[in-house]
């Protein structure tokens, strides 16, 4: 095979985004000219791919390191859902408290968005695996710890220390799938990781009741240890990557610690009003407001500061493509729609179709089905196809409208078949825009070694967003819920919990197993369907704010075929 290389600099990667254009007639694989910056890089062009399609056979160890990934991803998003219905349990086993309870649900999530960025910072200084290891590693600790729990305050401990390790898995997850990957081929494989993603994402609840009802709560981090088991040592023994040279010193000097001290405070800082407020405190609590502004001051001051490390935590690069910033925003509210439409629609079937837990998930199964499907062959067909994703994204907010819109049809009386299937439309839309807005993101980078950074972000904004969106949600919630009950009146002994709307999630599983009048049941039931209404219109001007977002987003080429400085080796 004939190769000619070719010297390829930065300062032309980055000077503008790639357009569509027709199938690429070179292959380029990026090698690094120098081990300690990715500005810099060889192409090496072959012969073979400017004739056609020829795409070098794959090896075994790629299939079964890509296999590995996608169980990483899978315990990924179990963890992340599975404990939510089962905190009750727990804390009536534990004898926790509100306030443990609390701790224990946010837990997984504040140490997930502290430790995205990080990981992937570190990942491009020291390479994938090292820190992946480090992902195991906590993550392992953390299920155990878990499962052996005797008290509360350790099952806190164990979820901080698990989701420490699920951010990493998660982005190093998709990092190497990047790198294993050229844009030209890769939406084939991120179709396939949407299907531990989305089974992970939208069954973690039902396997979370499943376990909490049937066996044991335990039971949801015992289940990791069999996946863990299988998927170290794949990734130990097939997933060769290659190394990036350079000596562990030089490693040291080029991390951006400033970057990354800033990051994790700030965040940690945001993150935890934003988790409590209208829960623990209200939202005009000092305690809410001074660690939301004091978090909002260091975050901006990490902003400001990333312009000054050689290898900074976030790169002003990124930001350079509209599509890429259009893309983010995208990504945000599809955090926000999605998880807090992961938490409302079990409760809305809950609460006013008087479903049990495993009822409602049952009901939701048909759903589960629909992201799945549509996050896998939305992607997988513009590989397959080499089809354009901007009409496929905005075909997914379309869809995500219409769905979230439609579910303010439901009430009470309606009949079961408008109970599963309305909600399929929503699960379409939203399992496609899972991955869907990866392609966008991946296709915007100035340069391929840039990729990891932009999944990243994707990532993070997500996971903000999801925050953001359960802290907006419990407030809509709560709010009307007071507002309706009120106007209920007089409540007997049996409901007047509810006269404090913050009681009002947690006494949704009691409602059933009362044995009131219909017309004094009713009007109660009533105002919870008045009150999960009110978060429907919330998803569905978000849905909107997203398809808006979506119109600004370029149709860039999917024709790029060069590889990363830590490209798959044979």
């Amino acid at each position: 095979m004939a190769h000619n290389v070719v010297e390829s600099s930065a300062k032309e990667s980055f000077s503008a985004e790639p357009k569509i254009s027709g199938p690429s007639t070179v292959e380029a694989e990026a090698r690094p000219a120098e081990s300690d910056g990715p500005e810099t890089f060889e192409v090496e062009a072959s012969a073979d791919a400017a004739e056609g399609d020829t795409t070098p056979k794959k090896p075994l160890g790629f299939y079964l390191s890509f296999f590995a990934i996608n169980i990483l991803v899978l315990l990924f998003s179990l963890d992340a859902t599975t404990l939510a219905v089962a905190i009750p349990a727990i804390a009536a086993e534990l004898h926790g408290t509100t306030f443990e309870s609390f701790w224990a649900g946010i837990a997984y999530y504040l140490g997930l968005v502290v430790s995205q960025p990080l990981y992937a910072s570190i990942s491009d200084v020291f390479g994938r695996k090292p820190p992946l290891y480090v992902a195991f590693l906590l993550f392992t600790v953390g299920a155990l710890t878990f499962s052996l729990a005797r008290n509360m305050a350790t099952i806190v401990v164990a979820r901080v220390i698990q989701g420490l390790g699920a951010g990493g898995l998660d982005v190093l997850g998709e990092i190497i799938v990047s790198d294993m990957t050229t844009l030209k081929e890769r939406p084939l494989y991120l179709g396939i990781m949407a299907l531990p993603i989305s089974i992970g994402s939208v069954l973690g609840p039902t396997i979370g009741a499943l376990f909490s009802d049937f066996v044991s709560w335990r039971w949801i981090g015992w289940i990791n240890l069999p996946l863990l088991g299988i998927s170290f040592p794949l990734i130990v023994f097939f997933l060769r990557l290659r190394s990036l040279g350079s000596s562990f010193e030089a490693k040291m000097k080029r991390l951006d610690w400033g970057g990354m001290s800033l990051f994790a405070i700030g965040c940690t800082l945001f993150v935890l009003p934003l988790s409590w407020a209208d829960s623990l405190y209200p939202w005009n609590s000092y305690q809410t407001i001074l660690p939301l502004l004091l978090g909002a001051a260091i975050l901006a001051g990490f902003v400001v500061y990333e312009a000054k490390p050689e290898a900074p935590v976030v790169p002003y690069r990124i930001f350079h493509s509209r599509t890429a910033s259009v893309t983010l925003c995208g990504g945000f509210v599809h955090g926000i729609i999605l998880f807090t439409l992961l938490q409302y629609l079990p409760l809305f079937f809950q609460a006013v179709m008087l479903d049990s837990r495993i009822g409602s998930a049952l009901t939701l199964l048909p759903t589960s089905f629909s992201s799945v499907l549509g996050a896998i062959a939305s992607v997988i067909a513009i590989g397959k196809a080499g089809m354009g994703y901007k009409v496929r994204i905005w075909i997914a907010w379309c869809l995500a409208i219409l769905g979230s819109g439609l579910l303010l049809l439901l009430d009470s009386s309606s009949p079961s078949g408008m109970g599963y299937g309305i909600p399929i439309i929503w699960g379409a839309g939203i399992g496609a825009l899972l991955r869907l807005l990866h392609i966008p993101m991946q296709a915007s980078v100035p340069s391929v070694d840039d990729t990891g950074h932009a999944i990243m972000l994707l990532l993070t904004f997500r996971c903000f967003g999801s925050l953001v969106g359960l802290a907006i949600g419990s407030t809509v919630f709560s709010s009307v819920f007071e507002q309706a009950i009120a106007a209920v009146g007089e409540l007997p002994d049996s409901l007047s919990v509810l006269r404090d709307a913050h009681n009002a999630v947690a006494f949704i599983p009691t409602l059933r197993t009362l044995d009131l009048p219909a017309d004094v049941i009713a009007p109660v039931i009533e105002a919870y369907l008045i009150s999960m209404r009110a978060v429907f219109y919330v998803i569905v001007g978000f849905s909107g704010l997203g398809l808006v977002t979506s119109l600004f987003t370029e149709e860039l080429s999917l024709q790029r075929t060069d590889r990363g400085r830590q490209q798959f080796e044979t």
